[in-house]
């Protein structure tokens, strides 16, 4: 088989390393013999869960958070099964379905570029005013628009030099720190008692005003589906530099996904236990929104944990920045590159669209006067009506032929498939006041 110029051309032990920090928090310990390496470290993930662990939530919409979290298992999977069976990234797999497909991935796949670059990058220097306070304006700009700046001009210059590669290691620690730490708040959290008193009733989620909350929530979580097509590059990738089987690439898959979801629930205990009911509104303001997320941490295993809780955060949204602009990017440089029917892949056209997506992003900020809440909002709500598309994507390669799935796994898609697009439909119809 001929093999792919954009695989080629990408770094493998960079890719095997960003990947790992994309997609999932854990991996097996120590890899059995034959068996490739797990997945480590999310960058990608931390940005759901510090919105999740910020908000005021109550138990019940942990039914929410676990059916979404079922209902987008197997579009993630198939994203990953194809790759394993076929060494074919999910977007050559649309390609051999027609160029249609490619099209509604690219067009869409701009907008969640923009939109989740925005998002990362707002949260990003919202972090970093907390960490180094600035004067209300600086040279005639305000704070954390001058810090959007500044953190995008060092994520652009490291992505167009290849100067990544060192927080791939620190990447790992950065996250099993938040890891440890939440889960030392939460056992001190849960010993304590929750904060709200016993005869609190706060507003159930089970209405349609709650509607935009959950929609939010589920719209990152785990990950928004079209970043199993970058992951599905890096998977093509791999296979041709070695041999990984099916059996061992989707029990990693697995328990990736599966930790990934206890992982989130902690984060969501946190903020159950040490916000809600507490009388506290959810700031929406930047500089407040962090202050109020780190407190949780402070006020529960101490207030000499502020500054670190801090610089973990941070680091890791910083982490995130990096891999959003550099993931969306190189899928939007192979899907002009298949739709183009180009015979190589382009440095170039790459580091076109990295300052192209950045700049995007930015404009967006500036849209939203830096409103942190409402920007988190929007893109988390945009991921979601989005999804019902990227998941038709995945289903459809594996609906049919010599790649088809099991049949248990296909009717959770379908169910999948109907909950997202009715869930999306119910949503909009709210939002134009039709219901």
């Amino acid at each position: 088989m001929r093999r792919n110029p954009l695989f080629l051309s990408l770094k493998y032990q960079y890719y095997e390393q960003y990947f790992r920090n994309i997609y999932f928090p854990f991996q097996t310990a120590r890899p059995r013999p034959g068996h490739h390496d797990g997945f480590g470290g999310s960058r990608r993930f931390a940005h759901y869960r510090f919105h999740a662990s910020g908000c005021i939530v109550r138990l019940a919409v942990g039914h929410h958070h676990y059916f979404g979290e079922s209902v987008k298992y197997p579009f993630f999977r198939f994203g990953y099964q194809y790759t394993l069976d076929t060494g074919e990234s999910l977007l050559q797999g649309y390609a051999r379905k027609g160029k249609f497909y490619v099209w509604a991935f690219f067009i869409l796949n701009i907008f969640a570029a923009v939109v989740n670059t925005a998002a990362v990058l707002l949260l990003c220097a919202s972090i970093l005013k907390f960490v180094l306070p600035l004067p209300e304006t600086v040279f005639g700009i305000k704070d954390v628009t001058f810090l959007c700046w500044a953190v995008l001009v060092v994520c652009m210059v490291m992505l167009l030099a290849g100067k990544y590669a060192a927080l791939d290691t620190a990447s790992k620690i950065i996250m099993a720190a938040l890891t440890v730490t939440t889960v030392i708040a939460v056992v001190i959290a849960a010993q304590r008692g929750a904060v709200a008193p016993p005869d609190f009733q706060g507003e159930s989620p089970w209405n349609l005003a709650a509607l935009g909350f959950i929609v939010a929530l589920m719209g990152w979580m785990p990950a928004p589906i079209e970043i199993s097509a970058i992951t599905s590059m890096w998977v093509a990738a791999k296979k041709q530099i070695r041999n990984i089987s099916k059996q061992d690439g989707l029990f990693d898959f697995d328990v990736g996904y599966i930790g990934t979801a206890i992982l989130a629930l902690i984060f969501l205990a946190l903020g159950a236990l040490v916000q809600y009911g507490s009388g506290q509104a959810v700031e929406s303001v930047g500089g407040k929104y962090i202050a109020q997320f780190i407190n949780m941490y402070a006020s529960t295993i101490g207030d000499w944990s502020r500054w670190m809780v801090a610089f973990i955060a941070f680091a890791c949204m910083f982490g995130t920045t990096i891999t959003v602009i550099d993931g969306y990017s190189r899928t939007n440089v192979e899907s002009l590159r298949i739709l183009s029917k180009q015979s190589g892949f382009s440095s170039r056209a790459l580091s076109a669209w990295i300052i192209l997506t950045s700049l995007a992003g930015m404009l967006v900020i500036l849209a939203f006067a830096t409103a942190l809440g409402p920007m988190l909002k929007f893109a988390m709500i945009a991921s979601f009506v989005t999804t019902p598309v990227f998941a038709w994507l995945n289903l459809s390669l594996v609906r049919s032929g010599e790649h088809k799935v099991q049949s248990g796994l296909m009717w959770l898609a379908w169910i999948g498939l109907f909950y997202l697009s009715a869930f999306a439909l119910l949503f909009l119809v709210h939002q134009f006041g039709w219901l």
